[in-house]
Parts: C-alpha cells; sequence; structure tokens
C-alpha cells in the first residue's frame, strides 16, 4: 500500500519531489454565500494561550490527566506548554526579489545574509508566565464553554467586539502625525535613572531617611547642636551619620550615573526609519509611534513593532529574547501575508492599527489591523518586543505601537520585593529592648540630677557647671550662669543623656551586616562544589537580604519537572491501535548489526538521508508494522499516529551541518543530512524526534506548511490553523490540508482531556479505547509522561464553519481566547483514537540522596507537580521521597463537600487533633525526624497493603504521606477548608500535590507560611514557578530547560537540585551561625561602652560629663572594634563542610535557633552588666588614692574596652586563620596607635596623657584585671555548659579536634560522634 493510499481518499498520487515546490498549492473550496469568511490565506495566530495567562495553570509537569469538567483550576499538559502562535494556510507568493528592489531598498550587507530555515530558530515559548505584580493568591477561573454562537456577518461581529474595547490605541501606518496628533504617546527615549543634578540630593536624603535608625541619629545629632546639651563637639556628634550618608550617597550616585550612561547611549543608537519614501538612520529617542522601521540581522528592536514584512516571503523572522525574559532560544514571529506581499509587490506603505493600551503582559498581544478594505487579526506571533535581537533573518520591517517607557520591556523593569531576613526582624524587637534600656537610663540620670540639684539648691551659685550668677566684676556680675531652673535642668539632663548613651543603638550593625552578607555571598557563588559542569553555571545569589534563612529552613516546596527530573524528554513507550509497543527497544547501530532477514523492513529506514542529532531507540516490531506491506485499519492507524507526531506541533526544523555519504555494509547511499529539532518543550521534541526515527522527518516549516519525509517520499501538507494549548482544553489541534484537498485535525492532549471528545462506537472500537487506557494507567505507574493521539476528517460544512468562526474570534478585541476555544470545540468532537505516547523524564543526579539528608536534617519536602498522580507517586518512590513503609492517604475531592468528608474523616481515623485543639503544640514536639501520628485502615488509602487493625491503631508508627490534587485545593483553598488541610498536612512526613496550577503552589507555600513560624523555601525551574518561588520565604531557582524567569524571580539560583543539600546544611548552618552571633556581639559591644559611661555618670553626681575625648566615643564602633567583627563573620566556623554533611541532624541547630534567641540575649545583657562593672571600677579602685586626671581614666578605659571586647570575640572564634589573628589583635594595636595620635594633639584635652599611663606598672595590670575579672564568669559558664549539657554542635566539634589528633583513640571519638 502507497502512502497516498493510507492518506488521501482519493486516487491522486502525492506530489513528486519534483514538482513538490513548483506547483502551488490547491486552491481550497470556495463559500459561496455573502459572509465570505472563507479566509484561506489568513493569518491563524489562534492565541488560545492568552487565556492562560489568567488562568495560571501549570506548564510543564502535566502529564495530560485532565480534570473532572466542573473543575475550575486546571492543569496543563505534557508538551502542549510551550507553544508559540503560528499561523494559517497562506497563500505563498512565487515573486523575484529584484521586484523589491525597484520600490525600495530593503537588502542589508551581504555578510548578514543567513537562511531563514535552514538556520532555524524554535517556535515560541508560550510561557504562562507569573509577571511581578500578579496576585499571589489563588483565583477560581471558570471554564465556560458556550455552544457556538450563530454566525454573524464579519463586520458586524468586529464592530461589536470592538466597541467592548474601551479607548483602543490607534496607529496608522507610517503616519506618525496623525497618530500622535493629540501629543498623548510618548517618544522612544527611556529613563531608568531615579535622579537629576538638581533633585539628587533631597531625594536620596528622603530614601536614606526611610531607616529610623537614621532618623534616630539625626534627632541626636540635632540635639547636641543646641547650647545647652552640647555634651559632644557639634561636628564630632554628626561624624557618624555623615558618614554612612555620604558613602551610601556615593554609592547611589555612582549606580545613578551608570544608568545615565546607558540611558544616553541607548537613547542615542540609530535605526533606520522611513521618511520621505526612503530609509535614512534616525536616532532610537526620536522614533515615533506610527513610523515604519527596518531592522537587520543581529540588530536590537529598538521599540514594540508589529511585522509587516521579513526577507522571507512567507513573513517568517526569528528573534532571540534574552534581554527580555533571559531564554536563549530563538523564537518565529510572523508578518500578515496581506502585509508582506504588499512589501514584495512593491505596494505602499499604509493601514490602520487598533491595539490595546500599554501593558506589562510581554506573552499577550489583542490588535486589528485594517489593511486596503481588509480586517484582520494581530496577535503576540506578529509583534517584536524592545530589546529582543534580530537572528536568522536578513531583514524586518515594522510598524512602531509602542515607544520608550510603554513598551512592555520598560514596563517590566521593576524589580521583585525584597524580602527581609526573620534574623532581622528578630533583631528590630532586641533593638527595641535596647531603647527601653536606654530610656530607663536616661530617666535615672535625669531623675537623679533633680533630686540631687533639689538637695543642693542653697549651694548653686558655689558650683562650676549649676552656678546661677556669674563671679566677678563688670557688666555680667550677678546674671544668670547656665542655669534654667531645676525642672529645665532635670529635662536637658534627660536630652544629654540621650546623646551620651546614643550607640546603645548600634548604627554600624546594619553596615556590618550588609558587608558580612556580602563576603558570605562571595564564598557560596565561588563553591565549586555547587558548580553545573553540564551546564556551565555557577551559584548565583541574587539578594543579600536573607543569607542566614537558609539555615532555618523547615519546608520546602519542589517543582518535580525539571527541579527534580532532567526535563530531557526521551520517547519510550507508545500505544497504537490497542497494542503496546516499546519493552525492546533497539538503537539503529543495533538494528544494522541484526540480520535483515530477521527485520526485512527496516533496511529503507536505515538508508534514510536524515541523521538526527542524537540516536533514538525504536521498537522492531512497531517498524516493520510501518514499514511492512501490510494493508488494513492497523497500519492505517499506525501511519496517522506518527504522521500526528511530526505534524501537530511548532518545533521548527534546523539543518546543522553539511550534508555527508552514509554507507550501510558495502553499499554507498544518497548523502544524509543532520538536523535537529528546536523548540522550548522538552516534550514536542522528543515527540517530533520520535517521529522521525521511525520514518517521519518534519524537515521544513512555513509559516503557512510544513514538508514532512515519509520514508523518502517528501510529503506537503498546508497549515490551514492551530489552535493552541491552553489549560482549559488542554490540548493542541491542527488543521491540516493534504495535495488532495482533504482536511484532517490532528489532535494531542492530555488524556482524560482527550478521552472525553472521542467518537463513541459500538463495535470494536470501545474495546482499543478501554485497552489504550490500562496501557495509560501502566504508564503513568512506571512515572512516564502520557499523552492522547486523535484526528479527524473534516467535511466542507464543518471547515467552512470552523473557519468563518474562527475569524470571528481571531479578530476579536476582548474575550478572544474565550471565543478561540469555542471555536476549537467545533473540530475537536468526534475524534479518532490513534493511540498514546509514554515519555522519560529521568531524576537528576544525586535527588534521592539528597531528599533523604533534607529529611535527616529534620526538613519536609513537599512538590507540588502538574503531573497525574500515578506519575506523581512513581517518581516519589524513585527519589526516596516516598518510601514502602508510609501510608499514603489520596484526597480526590470533586466538590466543597466531598473535600469537607474526605479531610474530617481522614483526620478523626488518624487522630489529628484540630488546630484549636492543640496542633499547634504538636508540631513543637517533633523532633527532626518528625513522630509520625499513629494510624489505621481507612477509606482513600493508596495500594499499599493495609496490615493494621482497630487494636494496633495506637501502636502503630508507620509514618503518613498525603497526596492531594488540584481539584480538590480548588475548594480547599477558597474555602474554609484551609485549616483542616493543614492540620492533616502537617501530620504528614510527605506530600504531594499533583495537578496544582501556578499559584496553587502559591496557596499552598502561603498556607504553611501564615500558619506557622518556621521558614519556608521553594524551588523551581520554570516561569510556572515564579509565584511559589516569591511566595516563599527563600526562593531557589534551578538553571534548567524552561528559561529564566524562575531564575530571574529567585533569591538564589543553582544548576542542579542535589545542590540545594550543600547550600542549606553547609552554608545556611555557617551563616544562620556567623549572623545570628554577629548581631548579639554587635549588641554586647555597645552595650558594655554604654553602661560603662552609665556607671560614670552616676559617680559624678548625675552631670553628663564624659571621661572619654569626643572622637574617641566615635571611633569606638567605626574603627576600633568593627574590623574583627566583619571578619569574623565571614571566616569563622563552627565545623567542616564534612561534618555538616555526614550528619545532617546538626542543621537541626537552626530550627530550635540555638544561635540567637531571647534567652541568649538576655544572658548577654546580664554579662554585660558584669563587664562593664569591671571596667569601670577597677581603675577607680586601683587610681583612687592617686592624683591622676580624668583624662588618664578616660585612655584607660578606652584602651580596657576595646582590648576587653576583642578577647571576648576571641573566646568565641572557632577557626583561626592568619586573617582572623591581623583582624583582632591588628584592631589592638590600631587602637594604641589612634590613642597615641589623639593624645599627642596639643589642643585636646587629654594631651599627653598616654605617654604617663604607659610608664606606670599599675596601668598594664589594670587592663589585664579587667579582662580577667571581667570574663572569668563568662569562661566558667561555659566550661560547665558544655561539659553537663553539650550541644550537638559542641560533640561534633571535640569529635572534629579528637579525628585531627594523631592520637590512639581517634577512631573511638569518631565512632562517638556518629
Amino acid at each position: 500500500m502507497s502512502i497516498g493510499e493510507l492518506f488521501m481518499t482519493s486516487d491522486k498520487p502525492l506530489l513528486s519531489s519534483s514538482d513538490l515546490f513548483s506547483a502551488p498549492p490547491s486552491d481550497p473550496p470556495s463559500r459561496v454565500n455573502s459572509l465570505g469568511c472563507l479566509c484561506h490565506n489568513a493569518s491563524f495566530s489562534s492565541s488560545t494561550f492568552e487565556g492562560t495567562q489568567d488562568d495560571f495553570c501549570e506548564l510543564k509537569d502535566s502529564n495530560g490527566e485532565n480534570i473532572d469538567n466542573f473543575i475550575s483550576v486546571v492543569d496543563t499538559g505534557p508538551c502542549e506548554e510551550n507553544l508559540d502562535h503560528s499561523t494559517s494556510a497562506i497563500s505563498k507568493f512565487h515573486v523575484d526579489e529584484s521586484q523589491l528592489f525597484e520600490q525600495i531598498s530593503l537588502e542589508c550587507s551581504p555578510s548578514k545574509r543567513k537562511g531563514p530555515v535552514s538556520r532555524g530558530g524554535t517556535m515560541e515559548l508560550q510561557q504562562n508566565s507569573t509577571i511581578p505584580d500578579m496576585p499571589m493568591a489563588p483565583v477560581k477561573v471558570q471554564d465556560k464553554l458556550d455552544n457556538p454562537q450563530r454566525i454573524r456577518h464579519k463586520s458586524m461581529q468586529f464592530d461589536n467586539n470592538l466597541s467592548h474595547e474601551e479607548n483602543p490605541r490607534l496607529i496608522f501606518v507610517n503616519d506618525s502625525r496623525k497618530t500622535n496628533s493629540n501629543g498623548e504617546f510618548t517618544g522612544n527615549a527611556i529613563q531608568t535613572s531615579k535622579y537629576t543634578f538638581i533633585n539628587f540630593l533631597p531625594k536620596n536624603l528622603f530614601i536614606q531617611f526611610h531607616r529610623l535608625a537614621y532618623l534616630y541619629f539625626l534627632a541626636i545629632a540635632a540635639l547636641n547642636q543646641l547650647p545647652p546639651l552640647a555634651v559632644f563637639g557639634r561636628t564630632v556628634s554628626l561624624f557618624p551619620l555623615l558618614f554612612v550618608l555620604l558613602v551610601t550617597a556615593i554609592k547611589d550616585g555612582y549606580e545613578d550615573w551608570r544608568r545615565h550612561r546607558s540611558d544616553k547611549n541607548e537613547n542615542n543608537r540609530e535605526a533606520e526609519v522611513l521618511q520621505s519614501g526612503k530609509f535614512q538612520l534616525k536616532r532610537w529617542k526620536n522614533i515615533q509611534a506610527g513610523e515604519v522601521v527596518k531592522i537587520c540581522a543581529d540588530e536590537t528592536i529598538p521599540c514594540d513593532m508589529v511585522l509587516l514584512a521579513t526577507s522571507d516571503p512567507s513573513g517568517l523572522a526569528y528573534i532571540q529574547t534574552m534581554n527580555l525574559d533571559g531564554e536563549s532560544n530563538l523564537k518565529t514571529r510572523y508578518a500578515r501575508q496581506e502585509t508582506a506581499s504588499m512589501v514584495f509587490e512593491g505596494g505602499t506603505f499604509s493601514g490602520l492599527i487598533r491595539c490595546e493600551q500599554p501593558n506589562r503582559n510581554i506573552y499577550e498581544f489583542t490588535a486589528n489591523m485594517e489593511f486596503k478594505g481588509q480586517k484582520f487579526p494581530l496577535s503576540q506571533s506578529n509583534i517584536i518586543l524592545r530589546g529582543c535581537q534580530l537572528k536568522n533573518t536578513e531583514w524586518v520591517l515594522g510598524v512602531v505601537v509602542y515607544a520608550g517607557q510603554e513598551t512592555k520591556a520598560m514596563l517590566n523593569s521593576a524589580m521583585s520585593p525584597s524580602k527581609r531576613s526573620r534574623l532581622e526582624s528578630y533583631m528590630n524587637r532586641e533593638t527595641l529592648w535596647l531603647s527601653i534600656f536606654l530610656f530607663i537610663m536616661c530617666l535615672v540620670v535625669s531623675l537623679g540630677m533633680g533630686l540631687w540639684l533639689q538637695r543642693y539648691k542653697d549651694n548653686l551659685d558655689m558650683l562650676p557647671y549649676y552656678r546661677k550668677n556669674y563671679f566677678g566684676s563688670g557688666g555680667s556680675l550677678g546674671k544668670p550662669y547656665r542655669f534654667y531652673g531645676i525642672p529645665m535642668e532635670t529635662f536637658f539632663s534627660f536630652l544629654s543623656s540621650i546623646i551620651v548613651f546614643q550607640i546603645m543603638i548600634p548604627i554600624s550593625l546594619y553596615i556590618t551586616m550588609e558587608l558580612v552578607r556580602l563576603g558570605q555571598s562571595y564564598f557560596m557563588i565561588g563553591d565549586r562544589h555547587m558548580y553545573d559542569n553540564n551546564t556551565g553555571s555557577r551559584f548565583q545569589c541574587r539578594s543579600l537580604n536573607i543569607n542566614e534563612d537558609l539555615g532555618q529552613i523547615r519546608y520546602i516546596f519542589s517543582d518535580k519537572t525539571g527541579t527534580l527530573t532532567e526535563n530531557r524528554m526521551e520517547f519510550r513507550q507508545a500505544s497504537v491501535y490497542g497494542k503496546s509497543y516499546g519493552r525492546s527497544m533497539l538503537n539503529a547501530e543495533t538494528l544494522q548489526d541484526m540480520n535483515l532477514a530477521v527485520v526485512p523492513t527496516v533496511g529503507p529506514l536505515l538508508r534514510r538521508r536524515w541523521r538526527l542529532k542524537s540516536e533514538i531507540a525504536v521498537d522492531p516490531e512497531l517498524l516493520a508494522l510501518l514499514h511492512g506491506n501490510l494493508a488494513g485499519d492497523e497500519r492505517s492507524t499506525a501511519h496517522e499516529f506518527f504522521l500526528t507526531l511530526a505534524a501537530c506541533n511548532t518545533v521548527i526544523p534546523v539543518l546543522t551541518g553539511d550534508p555527508s555519504s552514509s554507507c550501510i555494509g558495502s553499499e554507498l547511499h544518497e548523502a544524509v543530512e543532520a538536523i535537529d529539532y528546536q523548540g522550548e518543550s522538552p516534550d514536542e521534541q522528543a515527540l517530533v524526534a520520535a517521529a522521525s526515527a521511525y520514518g517521519y522527518t518534519l524537515f521544513e516549516r512555513t509559516s503557512g506548511h510544513i514538508v514532512i519525509d515519509v520514508n523518502g517520499e517528501k510529503l506537503r501538507l498546508d497549515v490551514l490553523g492551530l489552535h493552541e494549548f491552553d489549560s482549559v482544553r488542554k490540548r493542541m489541534s491542527v488543521v491540516i490540508r493534504f495535495p488532495n484537498n482533504d482536511v484532517k485535525v490532528l489532535v494531542k492532549g492530555a488524556d482524560t482531556s482527550m478521552l472525553s471528545i472521542l467518537k463513541k462506537d459500538p463495535g470494536g472500537y470501545n474495546h482499543i479505547g478501554d485497552v489504550t487506557r490500562s496501557h495509560l494507567n501502566e504508564y503513568s505507574s512506571e512515572g512516564l509522561r502520557t499523552l492522547v493521539i486523535a484526528a479527524k476528517d473534516l467535511t466542507d460544512a464543518e471547515l467552512e464553519e470552523w473557519q468563518c468562526m474562527y475569524e470571528d474570534a481571531s479578530t476579536s478585541l476582548t474575550d478572544r481566547s474565550a471565543k478561540l476555544r469555542q471555536t476549537a470545540a467545533v473540530i475537536e468532537c468526534n475524534l479518532h483514537l490513534l493511540g498514546a505516547t509514554a515519555i522519560e523524564d529521568k531524576l537528576q543526579d544525586g535527588v534521592p540522596e539528597t531528599i533523604e539528608s533534607l529529611r535527616k536534617a529534620g526538613i519536609k519536602v513537599w512538590v507540588l507537580t502538574g503531573d497525574k498522580q500515578e506519575t506523581a507517586i512513581s517518581i516519589g518512590l524513585s527519589c526516596k521521597l516516598l518510601t514502602s513503609d508510609m501510608q499514603q492517604i489520596i484526597i480526590n475531592g470533586t466538590s466543597e463537600e466531598d473535600c469537607r468528608n474526605l479531610l474530617s474523616y481522614a483526620k478523626s481515623k488518624y487522630g489529628v487533633k484540630s488546630s484549636n485543639c492543640g496542633s499547634w503544640n504538636l508540631k513543637w514536639k517533633k523532633n527532626a525526624e518528625g513522630h509520625h501520628l499513629q494510624i489505621s485502615d481507612g477509606a482513600k488509602l493508596s495500594n499499599v497493603p493495609q496490615c493494621h487493625t482497630e487494636s494496633e491503631e495506637t501502636t502503630s508508627s508507620a509514618p503518613l504521606a498525603l497526596i492531594i490534587d488540584g481539584n480538590s485545593l480548588v475548594y480547599i483553598l477558597e474555602k474554609d477548608l484551609e485549616s483542616e488541610l493543614f492540620d492533616l498536612a502537617t501530620a504528614c512526613r510527605v506530600v504531594i500535590c499533583c495537578r496544582v496550577a501556578p499559584l496553587q503552589k502559591a496557596g499552598i507555600v502561603d498556607l504553611v507560611k501564615s500558619r506557622t513560624d518556621d521558614m519556608t523555601l521553594a524551588i523551581g525551574d520554570g516561569a510556572n514557578d515564579v509565584s511559589m518561588i516569591q511566595m516563599a520565604d527563600v526562593g531557589v531557582g534551578i538553571c534548567g530547560q524552561e528559561g529564566r524567569q524562575a531564575v530571574m524571580a529567585s533569591d538564589f539560583a543553582m544548576g542542579q537540585f542535589q545542590f540545594l543539600k550543600r547550600l542549606l546544611l553547609v552554608h545556611g548552618h555557617w551563616n544562620y551561625q556567623r549572623v545570628g552571633y554577629l548581631v548579639l556581639y554587635n549588641f554586647y559591644r555597645n552595650a558594655v561602652f554604654v553602661v560603662m559611661l552609665f556607671w560614670y555618670i552616676l559617680y559624678t553626681a548625675f552631670s553628663t560629663t564624659s571621661a572619654l575625648t569626643d572622637w574617641s566615643s566615635v571611633f569606638y564602633s567605626v574603627i576600633y572594634t568593627s574590623v574583627p567583627t566583619i571578619v569574623v563573620g565571614i571566616l569563622d566556623k563552627d565545623l567542616s563542610h564534612r561534618t555538616l554533611l555526614q550528619y545532617p541532624k546538626l542543621y537541626g541547630a537552626g530550627h530550635r535557633q540555638e544561635s540567637y534567641n531571647m534567652s541568649l540575649f538576655w544572658i548577654t545583657m546580664i554579662d554585660t552588666l558584669w563587664q562593664s562593672l569591671v571596667l569601670f571600677y577597677v581603675p577607680l579602685f586601683t587610681y583612687s588614692e592617686s592624683t591622676i586626671d580624668i583624662w588618664s581614666m578616660g585612655s584607660l578605659w578606652t584602651i580596657a574596652v576595646v582590648v576587653l571586647v576583642n578577647v571576648h570575640l576571641a573566646m568565641d572564634i572557632q577557626r583561626w586563620l592568619l586573617l582572623t589573628h591581623c583582624a583582632v589583635w591588628g584592631s589592638i594595636i590600631i587602637t594604641y596607635a589612634c590613642v597615641v595620635t589623639l593624645d599627642s594633639i596639643p589642643s585636646f584635652p587629654n594631651y599627653g596623657t598616654i605617654y604617663h599611663l604607659a610608664k606606670l606598672p599599675s596601668y598594664w595590670l589594670s587592663i589585664l584585671l579587667i579582662i580577667v575579672l571581667a570574663l572569668l564568669p563568662r569562661f566558667i559558664f561555659k566550661v560547665i555548659h558544655q561539659t553537663f549539657w553539650p550541644s550537638d554542635i559542641q560533640i561534633a566539634r571535640e569529635a572534629e579536634i579528637l579525628r585531627k589528633r594523631p592520637s590512639y583513640f581517634w577512631l573511638k571519638a569518631d565512632q562517638d560522634s556518629s
């Protein structure tokens, strides 16, 4: 049987290869009526994906299972998510290119000529992208497919559609003056800078003073300017704040200067614009809406333009959108054939475009164009956006519709909201306590001052600072002298105390934390263990605010496809005509070695002229069926099955190399061409490559037709229309015209979505359907991603009805996606089942080991996937997320009441307490492994054998695993059932959510985040994971196969899931331990200095005088003690990475908040109180009988406090490096140098004091005595605590030390640490 007999209903043979391209396409049947709706040459961008922007449904995880019709939020299928808008059957104009140059010069330099198809590109990925400003709560998307309405006149329908669009934008092609006659459109100049020369200072200061701490220090500096409150020098008091403001302003100014420079370079770039009948160079900033712009190969698009024509007569162009969405794959765009033919025929540029107002959605564009009396739709496939680059296309012409700040790229330039560290929020709590301490100390000083003044009010004239009147002769005799009355003096004393004690709130802590986080990020980025050799990507720190949160993660929410799996699909099995193939797969080399007598029909296939980039194993039995001489329905179905795989897609074939000869045995055959398929959906690429492996090679695609090599015969198929995959239909269809004018619709999609629209046949066909269903279940249970293939012949009446509805829907400016779904429903019914496919998505390396380590660390891993339930369970078992001893609770509700009953029944049977009955306490009682609740037999359990009886219910300790589908989550997350789900889910060790939409993922994260204090982390690789990543406390993006949207929205990015183990258990633990200690130490360091001054003021009659110089007070936290804190915060390690990876339970220290908690804060404050007493009274008692002056005491206290806090820090350092020694001891040396310098200035009151003190033995003995007495209680406390109540970290550290010692008991120490 010939190929023509398989596909054609007439006796006409297929076109030969010689006349295939020379013969014009057959004219479609015309429609003779007044409607005139049959547009066989119209663009066919269905834009059905436009609806998915509102559906927020899964793009890549779906395995093809449909949800019942009542469900409101649905998920997508396995491979159609990455489809681009294509075009319908177009009349191809075969004109001599020389006609083009007779009218207008469009040619670029010869060096830029590139073949539009031979170099190839990819059809555009229509990602279900979640843009930054989208809501983060689940939304209910109703699937309301009304019956097709009665067909009305086209113009009437168009006007009605247009009337619903409020104020559409009118663009007059090649007439910018008329377009912008009202002056409402912006120019093409852009501005990304924040400041100008005039507003920089006020605006920058306004932004900086949003930090409350800066306002606090500004108030302190202002108070110090008042004469009664001038405790410090007026200039000195401003120094800390001015220093911080100046550094920040310089940084902001430099960054904004770079933005200005970038804007200037961008705005002054040039492009060719049509002016006075010819293209002339024009600066980008001067381009206006309505102008026609010409772009040549490799040039950047200056604004958002609707394509009018390209160098390809069919209107095809390739662009790269890396600057826009981070994706490097090429995408296709099309010029409407009406406008493209006008350019090649030498016409003039004219027309009117009605489009939507500017918006952020880069994946959607709705417009109509009026051209020469015709009205036709424009979609996202017809627009190229600013920032994209033209690739593999010599030139394009386009009309500007959005310019400058109104372009989609500029509207999307806003960054994602920054996240705030949990520890930083706790730090603010402790800062509030320090403020209370500050207020109490100031209140004590002021009240003491008032009482002291009241007691000595009769002697105030004799006091140097409080005498009422001037002494001596002259005009000032008897006048008031620095005395404002006891009440005002008391009030001024309170304000003066605030100035003296100002550093109780550590302003330097903010800068220190930023520097420490920056240093930590540097070492995380440089960690060679987190470098992905496969993709060449290294770890990225995209947010510096939450490094320490990595050490406290309790819940991980993970995507599956591309995150746990490689997202590299391989065609494994197929069910064709009720028979399963693929159990015995052989590659081409093995087939060549086989005796052709065994497989006599594979010879022609092996001698084919196409060579795939990677070899694909095939089933010899299926090959024999396809290439044998058998007749019958089975072989016809198999042929149509693989024809659908080759035709129903948006993959672009790319000829990747020069032809080479193929030799089998001793016989030389025709040249073999290497072919590769570019597509942003790995599923589609796998299916098309599989079809090629079986002899159906797609090797050419244009905007109006495709060409398939069917076992050596070229078959050209006209593409009349294509309905993209969307989350409601969950299928894709393409309408194909064969050379004999027969028309078929080829459909593929999710299994239950497809099975419900198959033709009902009382004969043996139902048996084939039942067998195919069983094959689908079998494939899913093996973890394979399934897809159903079907087809249908279209009659002339059906074709006419569809084409008229299609044109009406595609020209609508409102509800276009819903109308296109209604149009697709006309032809996607009563389909003939061809078979099903099964694709394998392999696990990434190290995934099972990583999940096991995370579980031991006390982290719960939840998988949120769009795959069908069976596939998710199989993958869960493969990656050791699910184990054989787990009891699986499956919730598949079909209504709100059903979900309520299932949750209540499960909770009652498994003994799960409600949140109002103590479940909050229950979660804190779980250890790192998780004590899971006891269960018994119950409904909705999985196929895991149930061996528990009612009597065993109280003794069973089997862990629970909850498996719930997106259908149930619709009712649970949008009703009052969230608390029920939360109680049940948190009682389980594992939760798997199947067939969930992107915002349902975010809803699950918010469910846990809003009801617990536990830290959450979300990890994914696709645009459908953006909502989840932004909702979680920490978002991690995987640099995978699905673009870079997840990476661009994440806080951290890496190449593989297995790196998460090292990121959390090693770097997360280190960062949390370092930053926690850093904050406590900064509180201690400043508090001990302030409380020491407090004791001094109490001892000097509450006078708020200071024994320290102004500069010593300022330099204390800025110079004297800041460097050691930063160095230790970056480099200190309590444990080695080997120990942390070997014993994941050590990560539990972050869960228990061992490095930073309220108890540690109060202990630190008590220790601070003791150390301040020692600091003040030891020198006081030492020199009580001496004649030493107050400035000498101040120098002693300055040196002593710096040495004390540095020795205090040295006691806690776990890892001594050369840089650590230099920082700690060098800080003391620098302090001495500064004190000597300040004491050498004659104008200062402390002139020469250090020189006298250094000669006295008592000076050095006092410092030594201060250090010993101050730190002795702390030392004793640490020894007792680590001896009798050691923590896990301390035990592991001691084990490390013992292992490093070359002693005979090292082996025993290693065993003990285990």
